[in-house]
């Protein structure tokens, strides 16, 4: 590829008209800053200020939305201790009931074993009867 320039000089030049229109000079750069900087500041102060009433009336709807979004927050604390507390009490309900449960099982196992203690001595008896019997008989 000739252009009539020394070799590799085509490349340099294509690569230059291709940036050239990206590379703003210096003072074109401040200016830019300058106008993006101005256009802010209008933007600034285009907005109401404190004592405007259309801020007023968005910082009231402001405060009625926090005021809300916390009695939401309260209500659900709320529902949630109740629920916390429904469910401990079933839970003292349910280990009273196995206390209960616990306590008659002992019981019947105390009555059971009393029930075994006097069958044992009844029989003891009636087997020394016999055995008195008997040597009495043998006598």
């Amino acid at each position: 590829m000739f252009d009539g320039l020394p070799a590799g000089t085509a490349s340099f030049t294509k690569w230059m008209d291709m940036n050239g229109f990206k590379n703003a000079g210096l003072s074109e750069r401040l200016s830019a800053a300058a106008g993006a900087k101005k256009a802010l500041l209008e933007k600034f102060k285009a907005q109401p200020g404190v004592n405007d009433p259309v801020f007023a009336e968005r910082e009231e709807a402001r405060l009625a939305i926090r005021v809300a979004r916390e009695a939401r927050e309260a209500e659900r604390n709320a529902a949630r201790e109740a629920r916390k507390a429904a469910e401990q009490e079933v839970l003292q309900a349910e280990q009273a009931e196995l206390a209960a449960r616990e306590a008659l099982a002992v019981q019947e196992l105390a009555e059971q074993a009393k029930r075994q203690v006097a069958t044992a001595a009844e029989a003891k008896a009636a087997r020394d009867a016999r055995y008195a019997a008997r040597k009495a008989r043998n006598r």
